[in-house]
This record gives C-alpha cells, structure tokens and sequence, in this order.
C-alpha cells in the first residue's frame, strides 16, 4: 500500500492550462520549450517514484545514528538516493546558468520539489536547505566565496545548512549568542551551540557549509548585533580541494515524532580552537541576509506539505477502493469496497480538492517569482515582486496546516488500520507536523502577513489578487453551468477586502494597533488561504468546463470540476467564516485578558 507516483498530469495541468506557461516567455527562457518541460518533469518523476519513494519507510523505521566521534549515519540508501538526486543534475535544476545550473523557471523547479517531498520528505529536507544557501551566497557572498562554494553547492558535491536557533533563542533571534571573535587573516573563531540544525551533519555529500547566525563580542545587543557567517565542516583549501575538520561536531541528533531519516542536529561550535568561519555580507545585518535564505525555505516548507498531502491523497484513495467493509448505500450490496460510502467519498473528495487547490497557488507564487527575477520591465519586476512577498506567508502557512488536516483525514479513511504504523498513513501526518513549526511558526507567518506585508503598503499588493479573484468570479458567473461557483468565490472575495479593511484600520490604531493585529493575524491567513485557493480552483472549473464543452471525455477534466465544485461551494464557506471571527477578534482579546487577570 505504502507507494507513491509523482502527479506529473496534475501539475502539467497547472503549469500548461491554469499558468499557460507564463515564464517560458520571460527573458532568459527562450531555450526552454514545453517538450522540455514535460521532459523533465516525467525524468524527475521516475528519481522520486523509483529511487526516492521506496526508502520513505525504511528511513523512518531505521532513522540516524550518530557515531562515538560525532558523524552521523544516515538511514541505509539515503546517501545513494541523494548521490543520484545530485549526479542527474537536480540540484542546479533552478539555479542560473552562470552559476553552474541548468537555468529552468522557478515554477518547474517547484514543481521537481513537490514531487521529491511527496516521495520522502525527510530526505527532500537536505537539497531544500542547500538552495537558501545557494540563495544566499548568491547575493550576499563575496566573489571569493561564490567563487569557491556555489559551485560545490549547485552540483550538489557540498550541502547546505541554517543555523538560527539557540536553546535560549527560539524564534527570538535578537537573544543569539554564539560569538565571532575576528582573526587577524580576516576570518572569526565561533564559538556556541545552535538546536535544530536540519542535515547538520551526515555522510551524504563531501562538505557541509553551515550559514551560521553569530555576533562578534563587542556586537550591540539585539538584531543589529547579528551577522551571518559561512562555516565548513572541512575547511576548503586553495586549490579548492578538502583540508582539515572545522571545530563544529554534531553533539546529538534529536528523537522526533516523525522525518526520521533526517538527522536534526544539535551543533557545537568552538569545542576546541573555536570553528573558523568567514562573514557573508555586511557586519550586522546577518538576520537581513539570512531572511533570503528563510523567504526561499519558506515557499519550499509549503510545497513540502503539498508533497506529502499528495502522497496521503493518494494512499487513502488506494486504500478505500481496495478494502472491503459494509454494505453499498448505492447499489445494496454487501462487501462494497468503503468509498462507496459516503462519508468516505466526501473525506476523499475534501482531501483531493485541497491539494490541487494548494499546489495551484504554490505553482502561481512560483511564476510570480519568475516575474519577479526575470520580467525586462523593472516596475513589472516590483510588483509581481510585492504579490511574492504576500503570497509566500500564506503558502508556507495556510499549506502546511491543511497538509497536517489532510493527512489526518487520510488515517481517518483507513480507520483503525490508520492508526497502525504498517500502513504508512501514520508516517504521514507524523511528518506533516513539523511544517507548521519550522522556518518560523505560522502564527509567525500570520504576523507577516497581517502586520508587516499587508501594513507595509497598504494592502495594494492584495487588493491586486483580490481584483484578479473577482474576474475569475465574473467569469464563472458568466456561464450558467458555473454561476453558482461564481457567486459564492465573489463573496468570498468581499470578505477578503473588508477583513483586510478592518486589519488595516486596526493597525492605524496608536494605542491598540499591535495588539489588534496579532488577534485578527491567524484567522485572517486563514481566510486569504481560503479565498486564494478557491480563486485557483475557479480557474481550473473553467478550464475543465471548457475542454468538456469542447468534446474531451478525459475523466482527469471531470475530476478537476468536481474537485473545483468541492473547494469553492463546501471548502471556501469554512474560510469565510474567518471574517466573523475577525470581526469579533477585539472582544476576545478583552475578555482574555481580564481572564490572564
């Protein structure tokens, strides 16, 4: 049962019909045909279904061992099956030409990462990482340092690592205190210990270069006091070749509910001589240059969770039409596999709807990236760079949390055999709760959106998706077999705009403004979430309506209609309630603090 197939046609349906293959337009892409794209989606199908996939288990029963000295094993074939990732070539998959990569959009490099997350997640973890390093160093680093890591790191022969957390500092990085102290050659010994650290130390890839938060003794208190720094784990000569071993050891590997395979480290630097580092970028603006490497993690985190709502969708489907129980509600008949019933159905059809509407945005925020990076008009650049910035909290966020649902309906369509490790559903939502938590905590994520991007300017940026929500609603009003959907994504639309009316009124306020925000923060990315997505899946209805007018008996378009009626008139009502928890945000806050009184 405990098998995976990457859904390479539901996400050409999203990169050919829904995005219509925007960013093979933009400069830089010209070499790059939909055949190619089709190609490389089916080859990197074939890596996470046949090379990936089978190790999803074992890793998670088998995990990590750290040895006497420090090093970690990984899980038996997680280094073959990351050697083979990075010898095709799928590391570089996204990165420029110029710096060694193949050159593709970032919408087909998300796509290659769903698939690799659906297929194990906890061995997807280590090429995630090194592209925010990648991120990163490109730039922030010195020509030096581009000249001597990215190419390691885009060919996949070194890793990548990010080092925030302390254990006194949590999401607080101003509380950071591992310390820097310069060297007369111009390098620092640090000296700390970072919790955490994913992929700190394994014996997959020949180097590890962690990027590694710390601040130099006379540093100030607080962010400004921060810088980044670039650690080893072998320190690299200058013919480019491996020298000795850095002062970094791994001092334990944390036991976790689930991604067993992954070794989450905790990292010692300075045991002896302190780890030898080189500053990356500007001397204290560390979290500022580290925030690029958090923005890419981020959209990452949440095509992650997409990945493994997939493999769930995907499981309990199998599942429900092998397993045999009761009697048809339909037909009568007895022993009638379980998604004759209804229930089953609905949980089935609630798990499907959201994932395609979940990867539809993703996929969306990616082309948007690709906008961003490459358009030839710089204002263009700006604002599909502004829609980013709105777009990736919500993505990581809202996601990771239906990734987490969505897993949990997938035990639930096993019953009690989903509560059973041997039928994989519980591996799942095991590694599904980690997404929420890390590169920053959705209530985090929420407090971006909310109180940052949405304050920042005004709301602009969202108001231009919320417009472009609205066409969609007056196209599917427009159509009688759609108008249905239409009224109901328009009304979701209008609670969008006067939420985000009444979160923006709130955070003008001198006296409550912050505190005003963080109660509506939540249930407002809850309801972007929502709305967003049932917008996409507006799309997809039309595009399937108008193929099935056209003659297509494809039942894939059929799927995708019900899948759309499902996210728009049963899914989309859940989020919209949001706007009456906003609307009451301010009481609940009053009536919680003379409780906490």
């Amino acid at each position: 049962m405990n098998y995976y197939a990457a859904p390479v046609r539901d996400i050409r349906f999203v990169l050919e019909e829904l995005l219509e293959f925007g960013s093979l337009s933009l400069p830089g892409f010209e070499e790059t045909s939909p055949d190619l794209v089709e190609a490389v989606l089916e080859e990197a199908a074939k890596l996470a279904g046949e090379v990936w996939a089978p190790l999803n288990a074992s890793g998670d029963r088998q995990g990590c061992t750290r040895r006497d000295d420090g090093s970690v094993t990984l899980a038996d074939g997680f280094a073959e099956a990351y050697q083979a990732y990075a010898e095709g070539g799928w590391n570089g998959i996204g990165v420029s030409e110029a710096m060694g990569g193949q050159g593709l959009p970032e919408v087909v490099a998300s796509s290659v990462q769903e698939m690799l997350h659906g297929a194990n997640m906890a061995l997807g973890l280590c090429p995630m990482l090194t592209a925010g390093a990648i991120e990163a160093l490109a730039h922030h680093g010195s020509e030096a340092q581009k000249a001597t890591y990215l190419p390691k790191l885009v060919e996949g022969t070194w890793t990548g690592t990010m080092n925030l957390t302390e254990p006194q500092a949590g999401s607080d990085l101003s509380k950071v205190r591992t310390r820097a102290v310069p060297q007369e050659d111009g390098s620092y010994r640090l000296f700390g210990q970072k919790i955490y650290i994913t992929w700190g130390e394994h014996d997959a890839a020949e180097n590890i270069i962690h990027l590694v938060l710390a601040r130099k003794p006379d540093a100030p208190e607080g962010n400004k006091g921060i810088s980044l720094f670039l650690v080893p784990k072998f320190l690299v000569k200058e013919d480019g070749s491996l020298g000795e071993r850095n002062d970094v050891t791994c001092a334990s590997i944390e036991h976790k509910l689930g991604i067993h395979g992954s070794p989450t480290c905790t990292l010692s630097f300075g045991e002896k001589d302190g780890a030898i580092g080189y500053r990356v970028g500007e001397e204290g603006r560390g979290l500022n240059h580290m925030f690029t490497m958090m923005n890419e993690a981020r959209h990452k985190v949440g095509i992650q969770g997409i990945g493994v709502a997939e493999r769930a969708c995907q499981h309990a489907f199998a599942y429900a039409l092998d397993r045999v129980q009761g009697r048809s509600p339909r037909s009568g008949r007895g022993d009638c596999p379980i998604s004759d019933h209804l229930d089953v159905r609905r949980m089935l059809l609630s798990m499907r709807a959201r994932t395609d509407a979940l990867r539809a945005l993703a996929l969306t925020c990616a082309a948007q990236l690709d906008l961003a990076r490459h358009a030839a008009d710089e204002g263009e650049r700006a604002a599909a760079q502004a829609r980013v910035d709105v777009l990736i909290p919500v993505i990581k966020s809202f996601s990771t949390d239906q990734a987490v649902e969505i897993a949990s309906l997938g035990v639930q369509v096993h019953g009690g055999m989903g509560y059973i490790e041997e039928t994989g559903a519980a591996q799942m939502l095991r590694d599904a709760r980690i997404a929420p938590i890390y590169e920053g905590t959705n209530g985090i994520q929420a407090l971006d959106l909310a109180g940052r991007k949405l304050q920042r300017d005004g709301g602009a940026a969202l108001e231009g998706l919320i417009e472009q929500v609205e066409a969609t609603a007056d196209a599917l009003k427009a159509s009688s077999e759609h108008a249905a959907l239409g009224e109901s994504l328009a009304g979701g639309a209008a609670d969008l705009r006067a939420a985000m009316a009444a979160v923006l009124e709130a955070g003008a306020d001198p006296e409550q403004g912050a505190d005003a925000v963080q109660a509506y923060a939540t249930p407002f990315l809850n309801l972007a979430g929502h709305v967003l997505c049932a917008w996409q899946m507006g799309q997809a209805a039309l595009k399937a309506g108008a193929a099935i007018a056209a003659g297509s008996d494809d039942p894939f378009y059929q799927a995708k209609a019900q899948s759309a009626d499902y996210a728009i008139r049963q899914w989309l009502p859940v989020g919209r309630a949001q706007r009456a928890v906003i609307e009451a945000g301010m009481v609940s806050l009053a009536a919680f603090d003379a409780t906490a009184q």
